[in-house]
């Protein structure tokens, strides 16, 4: 006779959220390898609980080996690698909990995070559209859906999943970081900063949120008070690549370019797309006195994203001191264009 067994605590992680999850009792049947399965399992919870993410991958493992279609086993080690740095890892493992269980809302959620993370935001949001009726009211949902539409540069849709995160429970501290993010990239400065101080006093040690607010004071010119914030994120998430190139322009904007080179270059390593990291270094150059350096910079800046703040501005600098007039009044016309002050009025003074 097939006897049933019902494990308890069997969670089912959802991305970002650590130790809160949807938590479920899952019903197997009752033989000596999936009650060995499911000891494994609930040792590699144990280790995720307390961030040994190669030790729960491993007994994750040992579960699978034992009960190959364990979904529940396949989402956990994905979060277990996607927490590891390994996004493709991970992504492999919620598809492979899909495939075992195609009703598992977690894994498409949790794989919706890992498309986002790895430049499929298309895909994430076919993932949680396919779970919308399961999770939306869900503020976890919606704060990634805002996520999604971010990537996929639709700001209305973003800040209404982000506005409704935040009905369902107003305490989403990343739903206020990541709508504070939107606000400042829409120059809505005050609701960013409401937002962010918002997030903050929530949870002082909310990295993002600690960036954030370097930004807007920096963009006051308040440079010195900006740094002590982003080395308060980078104290949470050292290394982080954003956080590196932010406090690198800190540096540049204080004086010590000796101490921005190196944060530039580690940025840059981490992450070669960051369109500010490029403008960055090329205002590096540009300090230095040397636009031939400054130009590559810039340009690389300009195809990853040509929105960057003051990016034609600084285009027009280095063309000026390469001796090209012409090509520095045009890139300030495109500036000028733009809406940046700064191109404005370098193309006011120096071509007529």
């Amino acid at each position: 006779m097939v006897c049933r067994k019902r494990i308890n605590n069997m969670t089912k992680w959802i991305t970002k959220i650590l130790v809160l999850g949807v938590v479920s009792g899952v019903l197997v049947q009752c033989t000596d390898r999936t009650d060995e399965a499911a000891q494994f399992f609930l040792k590699g919870n144990d280790q995720l609980k307390k961030r040994e993410y190669r030790e729960a991958v491993r007994y994750y493992t040992e579960a699978l080996e034992k009960k190959p279609d364990f979904a529940d086993a396949f989402n956990n080690r994905g979060l277990a690698k996607f927490r590891n740095d390994d996004r493709e890892g991970a992504l492999a493992d919620y598809t492979q909990a899909i495939q075992a269980d195609p009703d598992f809302g977690a894994a498409y959620l949790n794989r919706a995070e890992a498309r986002l993370e790895t430049g499929d935001a298309a895909g994430s949001l076919t993932d949680l559209q396919r779970i919308e009726a399961e999770y939306r009211d869900s503020t976890f949902y919606q704060t990634r859906l805002g996520d999604t539409y971010v990537r996929l540069n639709n700001p209305a849709q973003a800040q209404a999943a982000y506005d409704r995160a935040l009905q369902l429970d107003p305490t989403n501290v990343e739903a206020l970081t990541n709508r504070g993010a939107l606000y400042y990239n829409q120059k809505a400065y005050e609701q960013a900063e409401a937002d962010i101080r918002r997030a903050l006093q929530l949870n002082p040690k909310q990295d993002a949120a600690l960036n954030n607010l370097s930004l807007l004071l920096a963009r006051r010119e308040q440079y010195a008070d900006a740094l002590t914030y982003v080395n308060q994120a980078l104290a949470v998430q050292a290394g982080q690549p954003y956080y590196v190139n932010n406090k690198a322009y800190l540096l540049l904007m204080l004086n010590r370019d000796a101490e921005a080179l190196p944060l530039l270059e580690q940025s840059l390593r981490r992450d070669d797309q960051n369109a500010w990291a490029h403008r960055n270094l090329g205002l590096y150059y540009l300090r230095q006195k040397q636009p031939a350096k400054a130009l590559p910079e810039l340009r690389r800046a300009e195809q990853l994203d040509p929105s960057v703040d003051q990016l034609y501005y600084y285009i027009g600098q280095a063309e000026q001191a390469a001796g090209n007039q012409t090509a520095a009044c045009e890139a300030w016309r495109r500036g000028d264009i733009a809406g940046d002050e700064s191109a404005r009025s370098a193309r006011t003074k120096n071509c007529g």
